[in-house]
């Protein structure tokens, strides 16, 4: 934003003077002050948005390995350090961040194993496993104003019981290998887009408790 500042010329009283003085002063820390609010107020309202003409297909080989939730290790205690540290910096108290994750890792699906177009589900140990193809993907704008994208899968084959849908959510929108991703699943492809408060996040099954925290510290 361009700023106009207009300056006062003319001969004043010494008395008129020390009085303008005495105001343009305390007008400029006024002023300073709130340039300084306004930016800030900027900054802190920065919004992560996905420009389209950068997003990349992607295919299943971005997720091919063996997963583990990671709602056990919150359930266990594994992660109250995570919450402890998100809390240092963060809005809510440790108490209140593990409620929200609670919420948001909350699944049945302790495993996850993907190898090629196959992708298996695993409830207490017992597989369901479906064939899928790409279904493109979308951006979805949130409440907040940030943007992600959700890279869409239809099942094609395999058992009855596997999700027609699945969705990764990544924060990546080329091709690439992750450390770890969020996981939506349903018959229901628009609304399964509307989920946003719970979002079953996975990690390599070969990692232990503590490295899955070392990894979430790390970021």
């Amino acid at each position: 934003m361009q700023r106009t500042i207009l300056k006062r010329t003319g001969v004043i009283a010494i008395g008129a003077l020390i009085m303008f003085s005495s105001q343009a002063l305390a007008q400029t820390t006024t002023n300073s002050t709130k340039a300084e609010t306004h930016t800030h107020a900027h900054k802190a309202e920065e919004l992560s948005l996905v420009n389209e003409a950068e997003i990349q297909a992607r295919s299943l080989s971005d997720w091919a390995a063996d997963w583990q939730s990671i709602y056990p290790h919150l359930r266990d205690g594994t992660l109250d350090v995570v919450m402890e540290h998100k809390a240092e910096g963060g809005k809510k108290t440790a108490e209140e961040y593990r409620a929200y994750y609670e919420v948001g890792y909350k699944t049945d699906v302790e495993r996850l194993l993907i190898d090629g177009t196959s992708v298996t589900f695993f409830r207490e140990g017992q597989p369901v496993q479906g064939q899928y193809a790409n279904d493109g993907y979308e951006i979805l704008t949130y409440e907040s104003g940030n943007q992600g994208v959700r890279f869409i899968f239809e099942k094609s084959g395999g058992d009855i019981d596997a999700p027609q849908f699945i969705q990764f959510s990544d924060h990546e929108i080329v091709p690439t290998k992750v450390d770890h991703f969020h996981l939506y699943w349903g018959d229901d492809r628009a609304a399964l887009l509307t989920e946003v408060t719970n979002w079953p996040t996975y990690f390599p099954a070969s990692l232990s408790g503590k490295e899955i925290v070392a990894e979430m510290l790390a970021d």
